[in-house]
C-alpha cells in the first residue's frame, strides 16, 4: 500500500507549489494569495521506484470555530488523520510566526511523524533560515525551495526512510478505467453537497456562501463495484462579475475539468430562475462535446406551481440540450441519485458508441429517400455514404458532392435520424460533410491556365 504524505502549514507558505512538484502536475492552483486552497487535494507522487500519495491542504487555522476557516481546518484535520507522515511547511523568508506554534502544538498531539520543512530557503544560509524554528521542538528543520526544487528530493527520501518503505512489489494488473464525472454549475447550487452525499463523508467544503470551492478537486470512489472519479468544480459566474484573480484561475480550472472529463453533471437550482449564465455553462459543455446529464437540485424545497414553471423554463431556455436527460434531485437528502447515475452511465455509453459504416450509410440513404436536401441553384447536394469519424462525442462523416449547400435544418434532420436509430441519449452528435472534388472542373482549370 502506498504511504500517505500530508502537507500542512499556515496560508501562503507554498504548500500547493510543493504538492505540484511532488506530483509532477499542475493540479493545485498556485498564486501569490493567501487562502487559495480550501479543500484537501490528492495526488500520486514517485521518487525513483518508490511511490506515495500526497495530500495538499488549505491554510491551517486550528483555533477557528466558525465560518469558512473552520471548514478548511476540518479538512486539514482529516488529511492529518489519513497521513502516515506530515510535512509541516513554514516560511523561511518571514520567519517563525505565532500561528506556526499553534499548528506545531496540534501536530505534536496527533502522534503522527512530522518533518519540519522551511520553504523559500533558496540563496539563504542554513543557520539564518533555520535558527528560529528550532524552538518548535520538531527536530532539525529541513531547508527547501518548493518553487526551485532545492532540497525537496532529500526531504522526501528522509520521509520515506522514516516510514521504512520496502522495495516496491510488482505492479498489479490495472482494473477497469474509472469514468471521470465533472459536476459544474453556478455558485452555490449544491455541487459540493452532491459529492459529499455520494461519498458519505464531508470530503469537500459545502458552505452556504458562493465561491466556497476554488480548485477542481478530483475524488476517486466506487459505486456498485464500478470505479468513478468525481470532479468538484468552482461555480461559474458571469464574466463581468469575475473580479478576483483567484476566481479567474478557478474558471480556467473548471473549463479544463469539462474538457478532460467523460461526463458532465450540470447542476441547476430549482429555487432560482434558469439564468443566462446557466445557458452559457451549458454552451461550454456542448462546445467541448462532453456527454451530459442535467440535475435540478433542491427540488424538495419548491411547490407544484414552481416545479411546473421550472420545467417550462428549462424546455424554453435550454432547448439546445434536448439530447440530455433531466433529473430532479435533492443533493442534501440523497433523493434521485440512483436514477441520475444510471443516466450518467448511459450517456457515457452513447458517447463511446461504435457506429458501423454499413449501418450509417443505410440510414443516410433511407433519410435522403424520405426527404431530400433542398436545391442550391440548379443542383441538389448528393449525399453518398457515411462513416464514423470519432467518439466522445460521436462524429458522423458524410461524403458526397455539393455538400456546402446542405442547410442547418437538414443537418438537424439527419442528426435526429441517427439519434433515433442508435438510441444516442445524453451526448452531443456531430455531423461533418466532406464534398468530393470534381475532376473535370479541376482539369478545365489546368487547361485554361495552359491556354493563357
Amino acid at each position: 500500500m502506498k504511504p500517505v504524505i500530508t502537507i500542512v502549514g499556515r496560508p501562503n507558505v507554498g504548500k500547493s507549489t510543493l504538492f505540484n512538484r511532488l506530483t509532477r502536475s499542475r493540479d493545485a492552483l498556485v498564486a501569490d494569495f493567501s487562502g487559495l486552497t480550501r479543500d484537501r487535494h490528492y495526488g500520486n507522487g514517485r521518487l525513483g521506484d518508490r511511490e506515495f500519495i500526497c495530500i495538499d491542504t488549505g491554510g491551517f487555522e486550528p483555533v477557528a470555530k466558525t465560518g469558512i476557516l473552520a471548514e478548511m481546518a476540518k479538512q486539514t484535520r482529516q488529511a492529518v488523520v489519513e497521513a502516515d507522515i506530515v510535512i509541516f511547511l513554514v516560511d523561511g523568508r518571514l520567519g517563525l510566526a505565532p500561528q506556526d506554534r499553534v499548528i506545531s502544538d496540534y501536530l505534536r498531539k496527533t502522534g503522527r511523524p512530522i518533518l519540519l520543512a522551511v520553504n523559500k530557503a533558496e540563496g539563504m544560509s542554513y543557520s539564518s533560515v533555520s535558527s528560529d524554528f528550532y524552538e518548535l521542538g520538531l527536530g532539525d528543520p529541513i531547508p527547501i525551495s518548493s518553487a526551485h526544487g532545492d532540497g525537496v528530493r532529500s526531504m522526501i527520501d528522509e520521509a520515506l526512510d522514516a516510514l521504512g518503505i520496502p522495495e516496491p512489489e510488482e505492479e498489479p494488473e490495472r482494473g477497469e478505467k474509472s469514468l471521470r464525472i465533472a459536476v459544474v454549475g453556478r455558485p452555490n447550487v449544491g455541487k459540493s453537497t452532491l459529492i459529499n452525499t455520494l461519498l458519505g463523508e464531508e470530503r469537500v467544503i459545502a458552505f452556504d456562501m458562493p465561491g466556497t470551492t476554488r480548485d477542481a478537486i478530483e475524488i476517486p470512489f466506487t459505486r456498485g463495484s464500478k470505479p468513478y472519479t468525481l470532479i468538484d468544480t468552482a461555480g461559474l459566474r458571469k464574466r463581468g462579475k469575475v473580479f478576483e484573480a483567484i476566481e479567474k484561475f478557478s474558471v480556467v480550472k473548471t473549463l479544463q475539468a469539462i474538457s478532460e472529463c467523460n461526463v458532465v453533471i450540470l447542476m441547476l437550482d430549482a429555487q432560482q430562475d434558469i439564468s443566462e449564465q446557466d445557458a452559457h455553462i451549458a454552451g461550454y459543455i456542448v462546445e467541448a462535446g462532453r456527454a451530459l446529464v442535467v440535475a435540478i437540485n433542491k427540488w424538495d424545497g419548491i411547490d407544484d406551481y414552481q416545479k411546473e414553471t421550472c420545467r417550462k423554463d428549462i424546455a424554453r431556455k435550454l432547448r439546445f440540450l434536448d439530447f440530455a436527460n433531466v433529473h430532479t434531485i435533492s443533493a442534501a437528502k440523497g433523493f434521485g441519485l440512483n436514477n441520475l447515475f444510471k443516466d450518467v452511465d448511459a450517456a457515457y455509453g452513447s458517447a463511446m458508441a461504435k457506429l458501423p459504416t454499413p449501418r450509417l450509410t443505410r440510414i443516410l440513404v433511407e433519410a435522403v429517400e424520405y426527404q431530400q436536401p433542398k436545391r442550391v441553384g440548379r443542383f441538389r447536394p448528393k449525399l453518398r455514404y457515411a462513416h464514423q469519424g470519432g467518439s466522445n462525442p460521436p462524429i458522423v462523416v458524410i461524403h458526397g458532392n455539393g455538400l456546402d449547400g446542405v442547410t442547418d435544418s437538414y443537418k438537424r434532420y439527419l442528426e435526429g435520424r441517427y439519434r433515433d436509430e442508435f438510441k444516442l441519449q445524453g451526448t452531443p452528435l456531430r455531423i461533418e460533410f466532406r464534398s468530393g472534388v470534381n475532376p473535370y472542373l479541376e482539369a478545365g482549370k489546368v487547361t485554361n491556365r495552359r491556354a493563357n
